[in-house]
């Protein structure tokens, strides 16, 4: 109980800042332009930020060799999560629409960033958090190749994929990880860094307002009748986590039986807040921007952003129980 209550505290933080976004769109509070606003400060500024100082203070020479194990486990995961994504997806969608595409990314993809983010940072922090945002630098190379081809229309949006892995958020982790792997960072001046600490701290509150702004614009009730999302969402929170995380459990072992490789159970965990947080809004946004159908990835992110407050800790809670408590010192 004390687990599930100390993971609830965060989901329940984030939620309450969903619902202030929700009603404050719906209350015509926020021009129409908030959610463009915010995006952009998310992507330019308060991402940038987090991954920044994060990989600055805790990507250092003594912890690569943890860090890339944890980066070969991750490609393991998200190699499992797109081989059973894809055929998934056929199966909620039977024709080769563009529908097939949200449940594909859907599938595939939880919203480690803008959710596990926080999540890890209010639990673990900092340094738990370097080693989380390394973990997902696989998943972020993928997001940001197949899975936005996947969402955009075929001849529409044409950026070649390195142009769009070379984001803010990526760009300053990797100057992040280069400063503190050289040590440069330590001279950096204390205004530039308290500055950008009180920036990422931001970064979660103001995702979730824009989670809620986004969903208040399309019809609540509509979004509550697909019944293929509720599915999907299910699949999203607990069964495909759980299939990666025996995975990962079944390679850590084989690993240690037939190489003596010592790998902790801490990935795991890793695993579990990269792939068990709800959709993102991806699903919504790059629909809407080339003239697709956003209202399934709507749903997704409204109903799966709801049921994560209590999946959430119910699932971290057992995950204690079975591998015990993580990254303790």
């Amino acid at each position: 109980m004390v687990i599930f209550l100390a993971t609830l505290t965060p989901m329940l933080m984030l939620f309450f800042c969903i619902a202030v976004g929700f009603v404050m769109s719906k209350a015509n509070i926020l021009p129409d332009s908030a959610s463009k606003v915010m995006a952009k400060m998310e992507t330019w500024i308060f991402c940038p930020a987090l991954g920044f100082m994060t990989m600055l203070r805790y990507c250092t020479v003594d912890s690569l060799s943890t860090h890339g194990t944890n980066l070969i486990m991750a490609c393991f995961s998200v190699s499992i999560a797109m081989m059973i994504a894809i055929p998934l997806a056929k199966v909620f969608v039977k024709e080769n629409t563009a529908e097939r595409g949200v449940y594909s990314y859907a599938l595939a993809f939880a919203n480690s960033g803008y959710i596990g983010d926080p999540i890890v940072l209010a639990l673990f922090g900092e340094e738990v958090l370097a080693y989380y945002k390394l973990f997902c630098l696989p998943l972020s190379i993928l997001i940001y190749t197949w899975g936005i081809s996947v969402l955009t229309p075929k001849g529409e949006g044409k950026s070649s994929p390195l142009k769009r892995l070379l984001n803010a958020p990526t760009i300053a982790m990797l100057v992040g990880i280069v400063l503190g792997l050289s040590g440069i960072g330590a001279y950096l001046p204390e205004f530039l860094t308290s500055a950008l600490d009180s920036l990422k701290a931001c970064m979660g509150p103001v995702a979730m307002l824009l989670a809620g702004v986004t969903i208040a614009r399309y019809d609540f009730v509509g979004m509550l009748k697909k019944k293929k999302v509720y599915v999907a969402t299910m699949l999203r929170l607990a069964v495909i986590p759980t299939v990666l995380i025996l995975a990962l459990y079944l390679i850590k072992t084989l690993g240690g039986l037939l190489f003596g490789l010592e790998i902790g159970s801490d990935v795991l965990f890793l695993c579990f807040f990269a792939t068990a947080t709800p959709l993102g809004l991806n699903t919504v946004v790059f629909p809407e921007a080339y003239g697709g159908n956003p209202e399934t990835g709507a749903s997704m992110a409204m109903i799966s952003h709801t049921l994560c407050v209590v999946s959430i800790p119910l699932l971290y809670a057992l995950m204690v129980a079975v591998f015990g408590v993580p990254f303790a010192a």
